[in-house]
């Protein structure tokens, strides 16, 4: 089953003077001075922040989990939970950060443990909302590997609904997403989830 994977957008490295520019009038926009000792060097601090924070436009994480895959007849449910994530909300360039818990049932074919996380960081590292994020990393380890199945979940907290708008500072937002007999199977999914309760 072949899922689709967003396309990359290519994402200049420099800090240009075009997004300088365009920082120091944000901040005049809101009522500072650029020109102020403290702000003399916040625009380019931010667009060295905003290059950091969406630097997974620039990278490809189907090939970089091409280049870890082994041959192995295991075939038994292999779960990584707790994968630290820091995201930037779509809707506002705020944060949401939290956990990935993803697990995959190899079919011939394994990945090294540590490009699981790196995947999760690749999709992290660009403006995301949480529900694509999630589905997103499901395809890309599903178009890999060809499992067995997918299960990815994610649990986040949002900034954008702790520092503005409703304000409920301990809301936490979950989203999932299967493929294969994490669909088909209750006992697999209901495994899964066992599994990843803290």
């Amino acid at each position: 089953m072949k899922l689709t994977s967003m396309k990359q957008k290519k994402i200049p490295d420099d800090t240009s003077d075009r997004l300088l520019d365009t920082i120091s009038t944000m901040l005049e926009e809101i009522g500072e001075d650029p020109h102020r000792e403290g702000l003399l060097k916040t625009p380019e601090r931010v667009a060295r922040s905003l290059r950091f924070l969406t630097k997974g436009y620039n990278q490809n994480p189907e090939e970089l989990l091409k280049n870890a895959v082994f041959t192995e007849a295991y075939d038994e449910m292999v779960v990584v939970r707790d994968i630290d994530l820091f995201s930037m909300c779509e809707h506002h360039l705020l944060p949401f950060f939290g956990k990935a818990h993803i697990a995959y049932i190899p079919d011939g074919k394994i990945v090294g443990l540590s490009k699981i996380a790196r995947v999760v960081e690749v999709f992290s590292r660009r403006l995301q909302v949480q529900e694509r994020l999630t589905q997103q990393i499901r395809d890309a380890i599903q178009n890999v590997l060809n499992p067995k199945g997918v299960g990815v979940v994610i649990e986040a907290r949002h900034l954008c609904m702790v520092m503005r708008g409703v304000e409920k500072l301990n809301s936490v937002t979950s989203t999932s997403a299967m493929s294969g007999q994490f669909i088909t199977s209750q006992s697999t999914r209901s495994e899964f989830l066992r599994l990843i309760k803290p």
